[in-house]
């Protein structure tokens, strides 16, 4: 059996808490279609990205439903940071969390890459491609620096390194250059991001080929709430 690689992003589960997204137009029972397309696509030997915003839970004792679902779901499960992702704590303290409720099944991109299907999956949560405050300036010097030691790891770990971000290094006519710069410096040829939500907002998203690298949108509204399959870039 071939093992393949999936991602999506913004599942923004609220299981455990009272925020259903079911209340925005073409979210309407997103959970089970979210379910009955991921068992149909993904077996127990695959591995998914999930690019952040996963829970809408504040703390993290509050996600431990939306955490149990994901684990339910076939595959080892490997996730980001979103903006929304509001419960997420320090590395150490997400780890313990999920090995004291057995969710094995899932763990953290954090600093570090994954090796699966030949490829390296590397990534962070990413930062606005607007940021102008000296706080932004901050969090984006951060977020490149999270990004290199991931891509560091995946070139050591031999893979080809695939990136995954949660925000878009690249929208309309705006880009966040320092992740870009990042993107294009270490030659990633592939580029998955979520985020951009809704129709209009996604016509405006940069999906294609940009500045040598393929980027992908991966919102779980905009893939119909089925996982895609990851494919590294030809040559």
């Amino acid at each position: 059996m071939t093992i393949a690689v999936f991602a999506i992003a913004d599942l923004h589960l609220s299981l455990g808490t009272d925020k259903p997204m079911d209340v925005f137009a073409g979210w309407q029972g997103y959970v089970e279609k979210l379910e009955k397309n991921w068992r149909a696509v993904v077996s127990e030997d695959d591995t998914v990205v999930i690019a952040g915003d996963i829970s809408w839970a504040m703390r993290m004792e509050e996600a431990e439903k939306d955490f149990a679902f994901i684990h339910s779901l076939p595959g080892k499960k490997l996730i980001l940071k979103g903006n929304h992702d509001y419960w997420w704590s320090t590395r150490k303290k997400i780890d313990e969390f999920l090995a004291s409720k057995d969710f094995y099944s899932i763990r953290v991109i954090h600093n570090d890459a994954f090796v699966a299907d030949g490829m390296a999956l590397c990534g962070t949560r990413g930062w606005l491609y607007n940021a102008e405050s000296d706080e932004d300036v901050k969090i984006v010097n951060r977020e490149v620096g999270r990004l290199n030691a991931s891509i560091d790891d995946g070139v050591r770990q031999g893979g080809e390194p695939v990136v995954f971000l949660h925000y878009p290094p690249v929208y309309d006519d705006a880009e966040c250059k320092e992740i870009l710069d990042v993107l294009v410096r270490r030659g990633i040829r592939t580029c998955y991001f979520g985020h951009i939500h809704g129709s209009q907002a996604a016509k405006r998203a940069i999906t294609g080929e940009y500045c040598g690298v393929k980027m992908v949108l991966i919102s779980c509204d905009y893939l119909g709430f089925m996982p895609l399959l990851v494919r590294p870039q030809e040559p």
